[in-house]
């Protein structure tokens, strides 16, 4: 009850519309127009701004409503007032971060026009500019928005899922900004900069907070000068809440937090001249967050896809179209073992046919905050910084150097499946039971008391079978783990001038260098342990086991050694008319050490690594270098020149106007290690993107209204976009053509009211892709037959060039194998021919595509041949091979040209809204109300476009109503965030066919409410 009239409270303060970015800060932080701060006084400005703006906000925790006066911006990696910068940039004060109610990332993206911003499968995210993000996946693989922290660039880091706290703000610059900001920053920049100490006094700010989901955050803050040159400043957050997914396999909560921030920031300023900055910083998170809100799917009851292709459901996978039922399948046994009569396959615990599977009885709750999951996700990331930034002016020259180390490190785990399985049946117990009797040290590694057990995963390779156990249970346990260790360092330094002249100069280098170890991500299943120790066994004697018992993708290694040369020149022509020309030089080089192992090596129980197998047959990491290679070594190089020029104009000290063009640049990368037959390329290319923009900024009648806008046209080339193959994500380069519009508006009828809008409108085009869509593989063709493979739970096709269809192939060779095997207890394990497969227009069939293909190719075995030569006549039959594989191979799809579909995370419309209305008191104190809307349209994602990978457009509401006391020396709060409790979906991950095609979807936090209070002095 308490919490409801709370939550009525707070919501009774809402307003009907949001607030924007662009809101304005003390009036300390103005400059003005008149005194004319020029473009190119870079660091002296910005070195000042920063104490100037240290001593209005210092002692802020939470503000009032935003006064008259301008923030000032480094956009252009100099302080200028933003309305006087020639670029789309929109920027948060610390007080506009609190009004709005902006706490970290997926707060600050509803803010913003033409940005999405969605958590992504491995422990990744993507920030979306204009339809240009993170759609590459990998650790070779750049991010498109380029994350700064003080202007200094930050590779890998836990921003995105911190919380903000003692900032001066943030700006997010739209569109290409390679030229300033650094290397890859093809869709835009986020730039946050850190509150300096105040060298004028002693402050301290403190807030507690207490909300529903027994939310406890806190922050604080202690300014200390010391002497009249040095000061210190330290800060800090804590935020411990429950979770917000409910499990009801145990009645817990699941996806909490349990994390800290420290910063600690040392300034040694002996005169406005020099300025040197040290920032210390750390983050720890210990909990159990989960990397995925929700699994959806349409139950497919062949299991020939796991998941039907026309929608999305409130339902599981079908556990016999997963690798981990195929590799201890009665069906694969049996194929393994022709020559010994089908002996292996009454040992399979699965039946991908003829018995239901282990998710035959589960409930997937129909809600995206419950889940049924009897394993409990976790996760730990810690993070630290040490940076510096040296400011000195000498004459007209000011000169910067700025660097530092940042550590990264993250390890999660997470229910690969998010769901219980049934218990295994009596059957599965009573075939594990035999297998364990012929093989009594192999199998005996996986079963214990009636338990199938399962490995903890790491580098070792070897899981269980070495020692490194995670439990056993009579279900089957599934997850994944995904984890790297980071480090980088580097150094920029830059010149500029400051000449009285028309002419002055920027230039710069900067060297970035990146070491990832441990990089992995792993899938254990107690399916692919009995198959490890079965396969084991019987190939080589009890005893021995596959290596790894479980799917590791790892990167031993990845270094990065990067520079950038970069300079530009400033020609103002009149007072009114200026020309910036600018270039860059970019190089990166990169090696990465990957392999990506399955069930590949036969090894004696008791091994401890991987690495002691290699040797032996079965595995190559990579086949282009003789012998066997534990890993595959590349090594790759890009480089590139890019650039800007920019013409703007101050048609009236209030109004701006501007046109630009700049090309930026994403260096390319490396793939996976994947089937070498496949032909894949090993490097994927670096983007380009050349972008047109014009725009204009305005203030009108004395400040009472300032809007701006800007239109946009990109042309990219070589867009990196992921897709699943050989279960590993692999990367291709494409075309697009992307062009748009935003406008954002603050109008101040009286200093006491303020309305914010924002609307953008984007298009996107892609250009010259042609993909197989892993959900329907047969393209929506009926005369297309697909192929659930038991060797490999993978999917290949049957694409018919003739007279001989795919169900009268699929019947001869399912007949050849249940001949050939003999049916076990009366039953055939192969279905003679095939059966429609729900959702698609074609029929299908669960068989092999190794013997489909020697079939096709001529090169089954002598019975089968004689067999299919005596049907279908001598001679290759009629159906398609993959033009792409350097070995005869079934297709994975029918290939399908999406030019002229929409790109991923590109919706064409958002809006946004907001209010904010202060009431003044007698006595010096007032009442704050605020309201913010913000709708996102809707947006595909996957490049497929199709309905079911449509994400709909929402819309969110936030609310609060905040008493401040005499000189706003304390506060109390409370607020509302996501006011009707949208669980809107902001993204989705497909897997592939031998996970059974499930979807993975990501979401905004639900409604939260509560009360805050704190002070400052």
């Amino acid at each position: 009850m308490r919490k409801s009239l709370l939550l009525v409270a707070c919501a009774a303060s809402a307003l009907s519309v949001p607030a924007f970015a662009q809101q304005t800060q003390d009036p300390s932080t103005e400059i003005d127009a008149a005194q004319g701060v020029l473009p190119n006084q870079a660091d002296a400005q910005e070195s000042r701004t920063d104490t100037n703006q240290a001593n209005s906000q210092a002692p802020q925790v939470a503000r009032s409503a935003p006064l008259y006066g301008d923030i000032v911006v480094t956009a252009q990696r100099q302080s200028e007032r933003l309305q006087d910068v020639p670029i789309a940039v929109s920027a948060f004060s610390e007080e506009a971060l609190a009004a709005q109610q902006i706490d970290n990332a997926l707060d600050l993206q509803a803010s913003l026009p033409n940005v999405v911003f969605s958590k992504g499968n491995f422990t990744t995210s993507s920030f979306t500019i204009r339809g240009v993000g993170d759609l590459c996946v990998g650790f070779s693989c750049d991010s498109a928005t380029a994350i700064h922290s003080n202007d200094i660039p930050l590779l890998s880091t836990r921003l995105f899922e911190a919380e903000y706290f003692d900032l001066e703000r943030i700006e997010v610059l739209r569109g290409p900004q390679g030229t300033l900001f650094g290397r890859n920053a093809t869709s835009g920049v986020v730039n946050v900069i850190t509150a300096k100490p105040d060298l004028s006094g002693f402050h301290a700010a403190g807030e507690a907070e207490y909300g529903n989901y027994n939310s406890i955050r806190l922050k604080g803050m202690v300014n200390v000068p010391l002497g009249d040159v040095f000061g210190v400043r330290l800060a800090g957050y804590y935020l411990n809440r429950d979770g917000y997914t409910f499990n009801e396999f145990d009645n817990s909560r699941i996806d909490d937090r349990d994390l800290y921030a420290i910063r600690g920031t040392v300034r040694f300023e002996p005169s406005p001249d020099t300025v040197l900055d040290i920032i210390g910083y750390y983050f720890h998170e210990d909990d159990n967050r989960s990397r995925i809100q929700k699994q959806l799917c349409n139950r497919d009851v062949t299991a020939i896809l796991g998941c039907s292709p026309d929608r999305l459901e409130y339902e599981t996978t079908n556990g016999n179209a997963t690798l981990g039922a195929a590799l201890s399948s009665r069906q694969l046994f049996a194929l393994q073992s022709l020559a010994q009569g089908g002996v292996l396959g009454n040992l399979g615990i699965a039946n991908l046919t003829n018995r239901p599977d282990i998710f035959a009885g589960t409930v997937n709750p129909s809600d995206l905050r419950t889940v049924n999951v009897d394993f409990t996700p976790t996760y730990f990331a810690e993070e630290y910084h040490i940076l510096g930034k040296f400011y000195q002016r000498i004459g007209q020259f000011d000169f910067t150097l700025s660097g530092g180390f940042t550590h990264d490190e993250v390890d999660s785990s997470v229910d690969y499946t998010l769901a219980t399985s049934d218990p295994f049946s009596a059957e599965s117990f009573a075939r594990a039971n035999a297998a364990a009797q012929l093989f009594p040290n192999s199998v005996g590694a996986v079963l214990q008391n009636n338990q199938l057990c399962a490995s903890y995963p790491g580098s070792d390779l070897v899981g269980q079978f070495g020692g490194n156990r995670f439990g056993c249970s009579t279900r089957s346990i599934d997850f994944d783990r995904s984890r790297s260790s980071s480090d980088q360092w580097s150094v920029e330094g830059k010149i500029s001038s400051d000449f009285d002249g028309m002419f002055n100069f920027l230039l710069g280098g900067i060297y970035v260098d990146q070491k990832v170890r441990n990089g992995d991500y792993f899938v254990v299943s107690t399916g692919l342990e009995y198959g490890s120790a079965v396969l084991g066994a019987a190939g080589g004697g009890d005893g021995l086991f596959l290596a790894p018992p479980y799917f590791a993708n790892t990167v031993g290694r990845y270094d990065l050694q990067s520079y950038g040369i970069f300079g530009e020149a400033y020609l103002e022509f009149t007072d009114r008319l200026k020309l910036t020309v600018g270039a860059r030089y970019s190089n990166d080089q990169k090696t990465v050490r990957a392999r990506s192992p399955i069930l590949d090596v036969i090894g004696a129980i008791g091994t401890t690594s991987f690495d002691q197998l290699i040797g032996y047959p079965g595995y190559d990491a990579d086949p282009s270098i003789p012998g066997n290679q534990p890993f595959r070594d590349t090594e790759v190089g890009f480089d590139d020149v890019t650039g800007r020029v920019v013409l703007d104009f101050q048609a009236t000290p209030d109004n701006l106007l501007y046109a630009s063009y700049s090309r930026g640049y994403k260096s390319g990368g490396v793939n996976p290690p994947v089937n070498p037959t496949l032909n894949a390329p090993v490097t994927f290319a670096p983007e380009n993107i050349d972008a047109f923009e014009i725009g204009s900024k305005n203030t009108f009648a004395n400040g009472v209204l300032q809007l701006n806008g800007a239109a946009f046209y990109y042309s990219y080339k070589n867009l990196q976009i992921s897709r699943i193959l050989n279960r590993t994500s692999f990367n291709d380069n494409t075309d697009a053509d992307i062009y748009g519009a935003e406008l954002e508006a603050i109008i101040r009828p009286t200093p006491e009211f303020t309305v914010n809008l924002g609307f953008s409108y984007l298009q996107t085009r892609i250009k010259g892709l042609s993909l197989t869509d892993p959900r329907d593989p047969s393209g929506g063709r009926p005369d297309v037959t697909i192929i659930k493979d038991v060797a490999s739970a993978a999917n290949c096709v049957l694409i018919p060039t003739g007279g001989v269809s795919g169900d009268a192939l699929v019947s001869v060779v399912n007949g050849f194998l249940n001949a050939a095997s003999g049916p076990a207890n009366g039953e055939a394990l192969f279905r003679p021919g095939t059966t429609p497969v729900p959702g698609t227009n074609a029929r299908g069939a669960i068989s092999s595509c190794d013997l489909l293909t020697a079939a096709v190719a001529g090169g089954a075995p002598a019975p089968l041949n004689a067999l299919l030569g005596s049907i279908f006549g001598p001679g290759p039959l009629p159906f398609q091979l993959d033009p792409a594989s350097s070995a005869p191979l079934l297709p994975t799809g029918v290939t399908q040209d999406l030019t002229g579909n929409e790109l991923p995370g590109a919706p064409n419309v958002k809006f946004s809204a907001g209010a904010q209305y202060v009431i003044p008191f007698d006595n010096g104190m007032s009442l704050q109300l605020r309201g913010d809307l913000v709708y996102t349209g809707g947006y595909y994602a996957r490049p497929q476009n199709l309905e079911i990978d449509k994400i709909e457009g929402y819309a969110l509401a936030n609310a609060q109503i905040q008493l401040n006391g005499d000189q706003e020396r304390w506060f109390v709060r409370g607020f509302v965030q996501n006011l009707f409790d949208n669980n809107a979906i902001t993204g989705q991950y497909l897997t592939d066919p031998s996970s059974g095609l499930y979807t993975n979807v990501f979401t905004v936090e639900p409604r939260r409410y509560g009360i805050a209070a704190g002070f400052k002095f």
